[in-house]
């Protein structure tokens, strides 16, 4: 059985997630990233997508972020959203919203800009494909 570690999620509005976990998978801003036990010392920001936990229980949790940073240091991983919903709580009008907000952003924008909302619209596709919404 894998080794446990403290896994916090944390949102503006609330503290989403604080359990012990056996593996976390992030949307961090280089790809996805599987975090457990002993993993090495690091920062990253995290793009909107989906992270999936798995619990020392056995069960699975997953849950929406909108962009933030992972802090994985000795005591557990540490991830702060500017957005985090649990999947439970996320219906497809809400991401829609969320998606619609990217497209209006992609529309308007120019530049390095414009590469960087298409980026950011194609992440919130993707977690509407990995909500299955």
């Amino acid at each position: 059985m894998a080794e446990s570690f403290p896994f916090e999620l944390v949102s503006p509005e609330r503290l989403v997630l604080s359990q012990e976990a056996t593996e976390v998978r992030i949307p961090a801003s280089d790809g996805q990233m599987t975090v457990m036990k002993d993993h090495a010392p690091t920062m990253t920001t995290v793009k909107p997508g989906v992270v999936f936990v798995k619990l020392v229980d056995g069960s699975d949790e997953t849950i929406f972020v909108d962009g933030g940073f992972a802090d994985i240091n000795a005591n557990g991983l540490s991830l702060l959203a500017e957005v985090a919903m649990p999947s439970s709580e996320m219906d497809a009008d809400t991401l829609s919203k969320h998606i619609k907000a990217a497209e209006d952003a992609a529309a308007s924008a120019d530049g390095a800009q414009k590469d960087i909302a298409a980026l950011r619209l194609a992440d919130l596709s993707q977690a509407k494909h990995d909500l299955s919404l």
